[in-house]
């Protein structure tokens, strides 16, 4: 069994949206995000709810602990899928809450998640950066951030959603060093989300660091990538743009770390990079192409939970519910967990 690693958490929560749609409040700033090609918008709902729904079953097949929560649609966040934007979990008990960029996906703040993860883990504190957003100041957690949580360092790509005075109020709270950069792509765009273009693991970081843009700066990148002994697998601009940066180190069953990221993207991985991503941890791909038309891929699905739980864990594991959208009312016993989503309990 592999030693326990911070970096790589062994439970996430999801959303399963039942009206996703690619958001056009976020087109302007997203590169990576598609049009559905004339698709009837119900079927894109549906194929994204299975998507969803099969992606949580593999990991909880894999050993990982899923929280699985609803998303009706009545709140008009197309976004939803992309929990790990509005909240980001540490040890020791801390959970932030961030200021969002676009105003539909402030209403995806909910405060039946953060109170299911009380019930579940070990939380102390709730730093609320949302007010910011009043100001015009947005960091959007943990895409808008790549963390270190080994050597404490939090990566992040300049651009609209992630505000370098926000972004200093986050590691003076939350004790991280902030390695800001400077990106652009061939068309002279900035990186919307650092997690699109950096992946960081235990042994092992995948990222695309031609992006960034100062020469210095992107070999200081990469030598504070290397001080932890990891090794610096270079993505292209071919596979950034099939989401292999948007990726996420887990821990599974006995300790087994796996890296999570679409089919897409490990199909676009090269045999040797593969290798060195499989001398510690698993490749677990998961079929998101629907998804994939908003802008994000995998890690953007999943928001990683680096809490202590308060129980031990269930004896008999749950499975998730074939893929259905008529089951809403549905709440699993073990560790899967759904629930619905309700208006009165969404964070404001």
């Amino acid at each position: 069994m592999p030693p326990p690693s911070l970096q790589a958490p062994a439970a996430v929560v999801m959303v399963r949206p039942r009206h996703f749609t690619p958001n056009p409040e976020t087109a302007a700033d997203n590169a990576f995000q598609a049009r559905t090609a004339g698709q009837p918008p119900d079927e894109t709902a549906r194929r994204a709810y299975a998507e969803v729904s099969d992606a949580a079953a593999r990991l909880q097949d894999a050993g990982v602990r899923v929280h699985l929560f609803e998303d009706d649609g009545r709140r008009h966040t197309p976004d939803s899928v992309f929990p790990n934007n509005w909240f980001s979990t540490h040890a020791g008990g801390h959970v932030a809450l961030y200021p969002m960029f676009a105003p539909s996906r402030r209403r995806e703040r909910r405060s039946d998640i953060i109170e299911g993860l009380k019930a579940e883990y070990r939380v102390q504190d709730v730093i609320d950066y949302s007010g910011l957003e009043q100001d015009g100041m947005f960091l959007e957690g943990t895409g808008a951030m790549v963390l270190d949580h080994v050597a404490r360092i939090a990566y992040t790509a300049q651009s609209n959603r992630a505000n370098a005075v926000a972004l200093e109020r986050f590691c003076t709270h939350f004790n991280f060093e902030p390695m800001a950069f400077a990106t652009a792509d061939a068309q002279g765009q900035p990186c919307y989300h650092t997690n699109v273009m950096l992946c960081v693991g235990t042994d092992f970081a995948l990222g695309g660091f031609y992006l960034i843009a100062d020469p210095q700066r992107r070999a200081t990148v990469r030598e504070r990538l290397r001080e932890g002994g990891r090794e610096l697998i270079e993505l292209d601009a071919h596979q950034i743009g099939e989401f292999a940066g948007n990726a996420l180190e887990l821990t599974g069953r006995r300790g087994q770390r796996l890296l999570a990221l679409s089919e897409r993207a490990c199909a676009s991985l090269t045999r040797g990079q593969k290798a060195v991503i499989e001398r510690s941890a698993t490749l677990l791909p998961l079929r998101v192409p629907t998804l994939e038309l908003a802008g994000g891929s995998v890690r953007c699905m999943l928001a990683g939970i680096h809490l202590a739980r308060r129980h031990a864990a269930f004896s008999r594991p749950a499975r998730a519910p074939a893929a259905s959208s008529g089951d809403s009312d549905h709440i699993a016993p073990a560790d899967i967990m759904f629930e619905r989503n309700s208006a009165s309990a969404l964070i404001r």
